[in-house]
C-alpha cells in the first residue's frame, strides 16, 4: 500500500471554509480519480499555529503504478484548481510513503 501524504498550512482567515473545501469538493474530485482506495484527514498537533492550522491528507493507493496514474493524469490540474481557489493562503508539501505493516 502507498500513501500519498499532503502537509498543508493554512491562514486563520480561510481554514475553517478551506477545510470544508476540502472535504465537499476537493478530497472528492481526487478519489473519484479512481487512484486511491481510502483517505484520512489530520490535524497535526504540537506544532505552531500562530499563523494557522496544519493539515495532513493521507490518500492510499493500492500500488505504486495507481499513484503513478494519479500523479500523470490528474495531479496538475487539482493542483491548479487548489492554487486558482485559494492562492498564497496556504503551503503545501507532498510526500510518499510505502506501508511496511
Amino acid at each position: 500500500m502507498i500513501i500519498y501524504n499532503v502537509t498543508t498550512k493554512v491562514t486563520w482567515q480561510i481554514h475553517e471554509v478551506w477545510l470544508q473545501w476540502m472535504q465537499d469538493i476537493h478530497v472528492p474530485e481526487i478519489l473519484g480519480t479512481g487512484c486511491f482506495e481510502k483517505h484520512q484527514i489530520l490535524r497535526l498537533l504540537e506544532t505552531d499555529d500562530e499563523e494557522g492550522p496544519t493539515y495532513a491528507f493521507q490518500y492510499y493507493a493500492i500500488s505504486k503504478a495507481q499513484y503513478n496514474r494519479y500523479i500523470e493524469l490528474y495531479a496538475p490540474a487539482l493542483k491548479q484548481q487548489v492554487f486558482d481557489t485559494w492562492g498564497n493562503q496556504y503551503f503545501a508539501f507532498r510526500s510518499l510513503m510505502e506501508v511496511i505493516n
